[in-house]
């Protein structure tokens, strides 16, 4: 889809709509955000991923078990009352 220009118009209260195959081929759905930027006379759109599905389709590389998980927030909970005090 590179170079793919198209006219969109301004609706409502500054509302746009993307094309749905613009939508379908960057894998954008109703409720998503995005991330808008202005550069002199140009908006640029960047789709801005949701955490959670990136965690659930990023390629794992440890693993960790709940009695190691929580072992650590342990840990990490005792030196962090230790600096208060």
């Amino acid at each position: 889809m590179v170079g793919l220009r198209f006219v969109l118009r301004v609706g409502r209260r500054g509302a746009i709509r993307l094309p749905r195959r613009v939508m379908r081929e960057l894998g954008i759905n109703e409720g998503d955000y995005l991330i808008a930027s202005v550069k002199g006379d140009k908006i640029i759109l960047e789709v801005m991923p949701d955490p959670f599905l990136l965690a659930v389709r990023t390629k794992k590389w440890a693993t960790v078990s709940i009695e190691e998980f929580e072992r650590w927030s342990e840990v990490e909970q005792e030196e962090s009352l230790k600096d208060t005090s």
